[in-house]
């Protein structure tokens, strides 16, 4: 096996503006592991979340939930969950204050509200449908993410009363909660200590502010060409946009193909 392992997110990174994975991207993956380099998932997502990415791209190693649930050739190497009495907290919070709410565990998602218009448009932009109501959900599980949803800005009131917990935007209705110090990069960690290899034998390909620890923790970070402005700024190098062989042209510059 070769002493490189490369993470690549998902929304944006493998799959595409369509959300399909551009024939370019299979062709590189499978290269990649051909040549044994290791090739993980970074994603935000949940595991059933991208089962089918998975299947499609024969990977078994991933980092989900912006690093909260970590895989390893599909062994759990790593769980990091919301503590439940904050979670509780902030769910008596949200219900005072009509937020609707998102929780999710490795296997599936439910809410606190049914059709919600800021739900569905947040989950319909992943091509996902609104989860069904289960309010309790949270309770007597492993909550590893939860999703909020507020318009863009409307969340300022109210973050800075809840310290323990990390908000990430990722769309203009809905953000992720997760813990404290909770990134990408920590379950990219979690990998490198596993396989005992060293920081510049880590690459990583993301286009998000969700991706921001990560390429900055990783030896060599790759931008989109259709990534944040932001997150431009710290990468080592920016590839093309996704639907333009920006996988496939970025691993070619890192002479990983």
């Amino acid at each position: 096996m070769n002493d490189k392992i490369v993470f690549f997110d998902i929304d944006g990174t493998l799959l595409d503006h369509d959300k399909k994975i551009p024939a370019s991207t299979k062709e590189a993956v499978r290269k990649l592991q051909e040549s044994g380099i290791h090739v993980a998932i970074a994603t935000g997502r949940a595991p059933f979340m991208f089962e089918d990415v998975r299947k499609e791209l024969n990977i078994h190693n991933y980092v989900s939930f912006n690093g909260q649930y970590v895989v390893f050739e599909e062994e759990e190497i790593y769980k990091n969950p919301l503590q439940p009495h904050l979670l509780q907290h902030f769910t008596d919070f949200a219900a005072e204050t009509n937020i609707p709410l998102v929780y999710l565990d490795e296997k599936e998602m439910t809410a606190t509200v049914e059709n919600h218009l800021f739900i569905t448009e947040s989950m319909g932009s992943l091509h996902m449908s609104h989860p069904p109501l289960k309010p309790d959900f949270y309770k007597d599980r492993d909550i590893y993410q939860a999703l909020l949803f507020c318009e863009a800005g409307k969340e300022e009131q109210f973050i800075h009363e809840y310290p323990d917990f990390h908000f990430i935007r990722w769309h203009n209705y809905s953000m992720d909660i997760i813990p404290k110090g909770g990134s990408k990069a920590n379950g990219i960690e979690k990998f490198i200590e596993r396989l005992g290899f060293k920081h510049d034998q880590v690459y990583a390909f993301g286009d998000g502010l969700n991706d921001m620890e990560m390429i900055q923790t990783v030896g060599t970070g790759i931008v989109m060409g259709n990534g944040h402005e932001d997150l431009k700024k710290l990468g080592k190098y920016v590839t093309k946009d996704v639907a333009d062989d920006g996988i496939l042209h970025g691993l070619q510059w890192a002479k990983l193909l």
